[in-house]
């Protein structure tokens, strides 16, 4: 008599897995890591009391800087560099906390919401008040090399959600015609 033991069970059928995060969407992904780091050791160089062309009445009374103001941009620093960490999760090949039907409508959301604030953020740089704040010349050129990169970010975090999407539509199209329920 044949029995049948773990060691011997047949293993069930796995759903297959996505094909692999192209080459450009790997890049795309940690591009958009990178864009957020001028502007991030910028925030930090202010609140670490570098002169980075706003006056010390500026800083103290817009900015809080020193004082509370100074937890904020760090703060803000941070946030910004962990949610440019974002995009990784979807080229990612090893970790996945969330199920693709979850992580694909929460990155296309993201990149909605990347692309509104782009938008307002120009808004923002080109009126008259955020202009009188910094001091005029170098202060502005640097300031603009600092944030510029974060204008990238939209179009990046959109291609690299697209790539994840069209990766796992892939998947799921497989998975229900090998008979197989989507993972």
């Amino acid at each position: 008599m044949d029995a049948m033991t773990t060691a011997t069970a047949p293993l069930p059928a796995l759903a297959p897995a996505p094909a692999p995060a192209p080459v450009w969407a790997r890049r795309a992904a940690h591009a958009v890591a990178l864009c957020a780091v001028p502007s991030g050791l910028w925030r930090i160089a202010m609140a670490a009391g570098v002169h980075v062309g706003y006056s010390d009445q500026v800083l103290r009374d817009v900015y809080d800087i020193p004082g509370w103001g100074i937890a904020y941009v760090v703060g803000l620093s941070v946030l910004a560099e962990l949610a440019a960490l974002f995009p990784l999760l979807l080229v990612s090949d090893r970790w996945r906390p969330l199920r693709p039907g979850v992580l694909a409508p929460l990155a296309w959301t993201a990149s909605g919401v990347l692309i509104l604030v782009a938008l307002w953020q120009l808004v923002v740089a080109l009126t008259a008040e955020s202009q009188t704040y910094l001091s005029s010349g170098t202060a502005q050129t640097v300031w603009g090399l600092a944030f510029a990169p974060l204008f990238a970010v939209p179009a990046l975090m959109t291609a690299v959600t697209w790539s994840y999407a069209k990766r796992h539509r892939a998947g799921d199209a497989r998975s229900e015609a090998a008979g197989r329920q989507p993972v």
